[in-house]
């Protein structure tokens, strides 16, 4: 049987975290297993999310020290996901914004592929809650880096991707720089220059209904320079 981690990072989710897991493992698909990555979320996200094992005997939670940053943090649950056997890896979003109900037609797109892009920006995808700015920051953003990169995909800077294991053992993880949300443009990018078949398929974003969002002008600073440097490096 196909063995399946779902790692989600997590600081300050606890309002969301309940049911996120709840619409996850009410898909009832063979083998998944969730790894929670919480940064000691001051709300008590981690202690939430070490409560709900009892409820969920293949939900995982790997508590770190501090806030570190979201490819640190993804890094961090990809490593356990591997050591653990793990043949697809997902990432996504704690805040609902990734709606779990999409995790079979990921399953059933990766069997031709070996990335799988969940893209806003393809026919049937799109956006749900966010007003114009946020729109226009998106869309420049992942044309900024499809011209810079030289890459074919719609939806860079998403982050609800499915990977073959194999994909993640090429990658170094460790030699990843981007620490914040330009971790979901690098790790494509690195996929793409070492030849793995990646594929997008459309879906829905629906801005967080609770909590507070982590977008912010650092975030799109990090990305216009670490876009810059991951060309150069090519």
């Amino acid at each position: 049987m196909q063995k399946i981690f779902i790692v989600i990072p997590t600081y300050n989710e606890k309002a969301n975290l309940e049911k996120l897991l709840s619409q996850i493992f009410s898909l009832a698909i063979d083998g998944v297993n969730v790894l929670i990555v919480d940064d000691n979320s001051p709300d008590g996200t981690g202690e939430l999310a070490k409560k709900l094992r009892r409820v969920y005997s293949n939900l995982s939670v790997l508590s770190r020290a501090e806030k570190q940053g979201l490819g640190l943090a993804y890094v961090a649950g990809f490593k356990i996901a591997l050591a653990s056997g793990a043949d697809y890896i997902f990432e996504m979003d704690a805040d609902l914004s990734h709606q779990p109900s999409y995790l079979p037609e990921f399953l059933k797109a990766i069997n031709n592929a070996d990335l799988i892009l969940g893209s806003r920006y393809l026919k049937g995808g799109g956006v749900s809650n966010w007003g114009i700015l946020r729109r226009l920051i998106s869309r420049f953003g992942n044309i900024y880096a499809r011209f810079v990169l030289d890459l074919p995909y719609h939806d860079l800077t998403g982050g609800f991707k499915c990977f073959r294991r194999l994909v993640l053992e090429k990658i170094n993880l460790d030699q990843l720089s981007s620490v914040g949300y330009n971790f979901q443009i690098e790790i494509t990018y690195l996929a793409h220059q070492a030849g793995f078949r990646i594929k997008e398929i459309p879906i829905i974003f629906v801005e967080r209904a609770s909590g507070q969002s982590k977008f912010n002008f650092k975030i799109i600073f990090e990305s216009f320079w670490k876009v810059l440097i991951l060309r150069l490096k090519k």
